[in-house]
């Protein structure tokens, strides 16, 4: 395949350094050298704004032997539908880099849009039925252009393994689903979302919050605290006791409240599930979710765990 980028010099890559490119073509070349030697490349896509859970992610790629791990910079256009942020993101590239650095990063790719869409947004990937629900129903546009922008960054880096964080769940699960059905010769893992000490999910949205509502958004982690401890008793019981959190607090604006599959597919009767809210506190829209077990008896002091098993039965939701 030919790039779509001119071909420079040879690029460099410094082991035990810290290595940053802009060129798609640059981290290609790297990546298949660095390949040839044995050595396995991780990646790490982010838009920047870095923060504790991205960290986290870096860490678990980091423990994989043999690894050079590979973080992404991109502020995805893509992703923005009309009436979104995308200019009012934050862009902190500079404390991403020194954040980066200071983990032991190995190497750093910060292209542009004009790099990474040199023909504009042409081809895209369809994210299937799933990317029109959950966040799909709020925002139509967006699975489509991060699974667009998640398969580039693949198609460049050429890594052995991709992390995503478990906060954004629904994206966890089109990626996976992205590689299963396109056959990508990569191992998707999802990381345990990384939370403050008082619950609340850690999210570069966070810092739009003033105290009030930053003290309101806990809800949503205590919401699925309670609906973890009720859903021995089924998905219903879940649902309610996470709402009745929810409704005491009227800072916080309900968009969805659900349990799916742990695949987002419809709710089991019993075994593994997952509760998932979206709400909106001033004008700062907040995702998060935990693994349930439904039908079950748990014990209540396990909060937020985690699962992977699979499951079939219907869809519940609560929507305000």
């Amino acid at each position: 395949m030919s790039s779509n980028t001119v071909r420079g010099p040879q690029p460099t890559f410094t082991a035990g350094g810290f290595n940053v490119y802009e060129r798609p073509d640059d981290v290609a070349r790297v990546s298949r050298a660095l390949r040839s030697t044995g050595r396995r490349v991780m990646l790490v896509p982010t838009m920047g704004a870095l923060h504790e859970g991205h960290l986290s992610l870096v860490r678990a790629a980091q423990r994989v032997p043999g690894s050079v791990v590979a973080v992404s910079i991109f502020v995805n256009p893509l992703q923005f539908g009309a009436g979104e942020d995308l200019d009012a993101y934050p862009r902190t590239l500079d404390d991403d880099l020194a954040a980066l650095r200071a983990a032991g990063v190995d190497l750093v790719f910060t292209p542009t849009a004009a790099a990474m869409y040199p023909n504009g947004p042409r081809t895209a990937v369809h994210p299937g039925p799933l990317g029109a629900e959950l966040e799909g129903a709020a925002r139509p546009t967006h699975f489509a252009g991060m699974l667009t922008v998640v398969c580039k960054l693949l198609s460049i880096v050429n890594p052995d393994r991709v992390f995503l964080g478990e906060k954004d769940y629904q994206q966890l699960v089109l990626v996976r689903q992205m590689a299963t059905d396109l056959n990508l010769d990569v191992t998707v893992v999802g990381v345990p979302t990384v939370r403050e000490s008082d619950g609340l999910a850690m999210s570069s949205r966070n810092r739009y919050l003033d105290p009030v509502q930053r003290e309101a958004a806990t809800a949503l982690s205590a919401a699925l605290a309670a609906g973890e401890r009720a859903a021995a008793a089924g998905a219903q019981a879940a649902l309610d006791a996470a709402a009745a959190v929810l409704s005491a607090v009227p800072a916080v604006d309900v968009d969805y409240l659900e349990v799916r599959g742990v695949d987002l597919g419809p709710a089991p009767a019993d075994g593994a599930g997952r509760l998932l809210i979206a709400a909106r506190v001033g004008s700062t829209r907040l995702l998060d979710n935990a693994a349930i077990t439904l039908g079950l008896p748990i014990d209540a002091d396990v909060a937020l765990a985690g699962s992977e098993a699979g499951s079939d039965g219907d869809h519940v939701t609560r929507r305000n």
